[in-house]
């Protein structure tokens, strides 16, 4: 689903930070950047495999609550315990967006740096990286938002959907910014 999609266009934009640090990497001209760029390849590495792993861990995470959801509810008791785990994976669904959220976040102000001051023959890739982390982390928090949006207890997920609205905030300020480093780079 959407959510998993989000955590597989994090882990594309954290391969392609990735590669514009290693074009960077050992050349002359950026120097003055090599150990920032090794760092940035490893980090951007870390996150794209913690995304990979969230691509699963979100298809996991929903068919918790479509499991919850098919709880019986013939009696009482049933509706209790079936409004209670059903609340229970509607969080764990959210949480784990949102930990997509935030890596996306982290990868769309690796591509800025890798934007700002990485092989400037790789621009657009890093641009592309920024823009795909940024979906990513809106597609994340979308997610997390309507698995909030569905609690019987709404208040449980407020924390949840405003860090969200947070991590978003950080996606597009480091994507707007690449964007227009790449422009400039382009000729746009």
């Amino acid at each position: 689903g959407g959510g998993s999609v989000t955590a597989h266009a994090g882990a594309l934009a954290a391969a392609l930070a990735q590669m514009v640090a290693g074009l960077t990497v050992g050349r002359k001209k950026y120097a003055s950047v090599d150990a920032e760029m090794r760092d940035i390849a490893v980090r951007a590495a870390a996150l794209g495999t913690a995304l990979s792993a969230l691509v699963a861990r979100d298809a996991a995470a929903y068919a918790i609550v479509y499991a919850a959801y098919k709880l019986p509810a013939d009696t009482d008791e049933q509706q209790r315990v079936k409004a209670a785990r059903v609340d229970d994976a509607l969080i764990h669904a959210a949480e784990v967006p949102l930990e997509t959220a935030r890596a996306c976040a982290d990868v769309a102000e690796l591509a800025l740096s890798v934007a700002e001051r990485g092989n400037t023959n790789a621009a657009s890739d890093a641009g592309v990286a920024a823009l795909l982390a940024a979906a990513g982390c809106v597609g994340a928090a979308y997610n997390v938002r309507i698995n909030v949006a569905a609690l019987g207890d709404k208040s449980r997920g407020t924390a949840l959907s405003e860090e969200a609205t947070r991590q978003v905030g950080r996606a597009r300020t480091a994507a707007r910014k690449a964007e227009g480093i790449v422009e400039t780079a382009i000729g746009g």
